[in-house]
């Protein structure tokens, strides 16, 4: 299942940030702690190129601390990368956010000129929390829905650095299809894009396996079914989530499974690992040499048949 969603203020925002990106000179990209992959948008890395970048890895709080850890060694091995852990019931990071933009331009420090930071990331990712955790007052709107944030904004601050705050931005189409399951189940993408009993499916399957004791306790299970779907199944029945005849209710259970997981009723549970994304590249890789491989053999006999029906016209 190819999960897409792609309003077009999200084109225009896009638009908006190759426009102004000769004036930034640090850029904050905020990721989900949980999946701090599938959660950066690659035009955004392509954007950005090797611009000073700190890169917030919010909502760790619903996260898997040992896992978010991993990330941030991880993406810091990019040069000109910084991270920091962040959720928005910490209101003591200010100091640390605008310590670590001085350092990333330490030139523009000592003139009076201003530093222009963009703050950029997906939708429902945490920029507007952000912002208003750094400027200390609610400035940005925040919701638990995609899309909140339509129009580009400037906030500045009394230490000479002025916020660019952009709608948040996927991208047209997500080539590793993992991600694109990910972004649903964290709430990157708006319910009408999936169904639900795909989504929970494919969680089910990958918490059964990594955190198969989380699973255990919440749903008082000695051992896991063998498959994600007799695991719905199961907390199904456990939960009433029945129809005439005794038939579970898939949807309704996915439904209370995917709201457990964003509520952290599961735990803190963390969907993916660099190793498991160096893997997943791979394997992303290799489809898109077959692809190129496949369109340059079509192209080569559309040459071919062009020069026979050019011949037989002598």
């Amino acid at each position: 299942m190819a999960i897409q969603w792609y309003p077009g203020h999200m084109h225009k925002a896009q638009k908006e940030v190759r426009e102004i990106f000769h004036q930034i000179d640090v850029f904050i990209e905020v990721l989900d702690a949980r999946i701090p992959f599938s959660s950066q948008n690659p035009m955004i890395e392509e954007i950005r190129g090797d611009k000073p970048t700190i890169k917030i890895l919010n909502k760790s709080d619903l996260a898997d601390p040992e896992k978010t850890q991993l990330w941030q060694t991880y993406l810091e091995q990019e040069k000109q990368v910084k991270t920091l852990a962040f959720n928005a019931q910490q209101s003591d990071k200010r100091e640390q956010i605008i310590s670590m933009i001085k350092k990333l331009v330490p030139e523009k420090v000592k003139t009076v000129k201003t530093i222009h930071v963009l703050i950029i990331g997906i939708p429902n990712v945490g920029k507007s929390t952000l912002i208003n955790n750094i400027t200390g007052r609610t400035i940005a709107k925040t919701g638990n829905e995609p899309a909140v944030t339509k129009n580009q904004q400037r906030i500045k601050l009394e230490e000479g650095i002025t916020l660019i705050d952009t709608p948040g931005m996927l991208w047209p189409n997500i080539e590793n299809e993992n991600s694109g399951y990910r972004l649903a189940i964290t709430g990157g993408i708006k319910e009408t894009a999936f169904e639900l009993p795909d989504i929970a499916s494919y969680a089910a399957e990958y918490l059964m396996a990594t955190y198969p004791k989380s699973l255990k306790e919440r749903f008082n299970l000695s051992e896991l079914p063998s498959t994600d779907i007799e695991f719905l199944e199961e907390i199904g029945r456990q939960r009433g989530c029945l129809r005439s005849g005794g038939w579970v209710d898939l949807d309704k259970i996915s439904r209370i499974f995917i709201v457990e997981y964003r509520d952290t009723i599961l735990g803190n549970l963390t969907l993916e690992t660099p190793d498991i994304i160096e893997k997943e590249l791979k394997q992303v890789e290799a489809l898109r040499e077959k692809k190129r491989v496949k369109l340059e053999a079509k192209e080569a006999n559309k040459k071919i048949r062009r020069a026979r029906h050019k011949k037989n016209k002598r």
